[in-house]
């Protein structure tokens, strides 16, 4: 067995083969333009699935605030919307980028609708879930507006419930962002 990795290893380093990061992963933004997340290095990340028509929805406010009072020092909010709790987002982008700006007045980065848990889970979902574990250490998304801190070398920093108001991270980003 120790020979085994040792050897897949080996390989790895001799081909070139590289751990991914997040950086290296595609997404696609709410009108459609696909690119990856290198765009966001030496930045802090909040990533956070959201929902229109979800009890947590009013976090929106508490989002933008932050992107409004932070944006400027290197903090980027990303929102992917999500469709797989009580179909809270049934929307198309168009519907949803105009919802979140009308009644929020959102100006943070918002993205396609996408999987975050199941067959078809988005590679980023993937990677976040991966590298910060839920409640007892489970993989799942538990609903809507789960949130996500990334540091500015991309390292997954803490995992926070739907429950958790934006307010409520802005200290540990201020650190972040020294």
């Amino acid at each position: 067995m120790k020979l085994l990795l040792i050897a897949i290893l080996s390989f790895s380093f001799l081909f070139g083969e590289k751990t991914m990061n997040i950086y290296d992963i595609e997404v696609k933004d709410i009108n459609g333009k696909v690119f990856t997340l290198e765009q966001y290095q030496n930045k802090v990340m909040l990533i956070v699935n959201v929902a229109s028509k979800c009890g947590f929805t009013n976090q929106y406010e508490g989002l933008e605030k932050l992107h409004e009072k932070y944006s400027n020092q290197g903090l980027a909010i990303l929102g992917f919307p999500c469709n797989q709790f009580l179909s809270q987002e049934p929307g198309t982008e168009k519907e949803i980028q105009a919802f979140c700006t009308l009644n929020f007045g959102v100006k943070f980065d918002m993205f396609s609708k996408i999987d975050v848990n199941g067959e078809n889970t988005h590679a980023l979902y993937k990677y976040l879930k991966e590298n910060s574990k839920g409640i007892l250490g489970t993989d799942a998304i538990k609903w809507n507006f789960t949130k996500f801190l990334i540091d500015k070398n991309g390292k997954v920093i803490k995992r926070y419930a739907p429950s958790t108001k934006p307010s409520e991270i802005e200290s540990d980003i201020v650190s972040l962002l020294k």
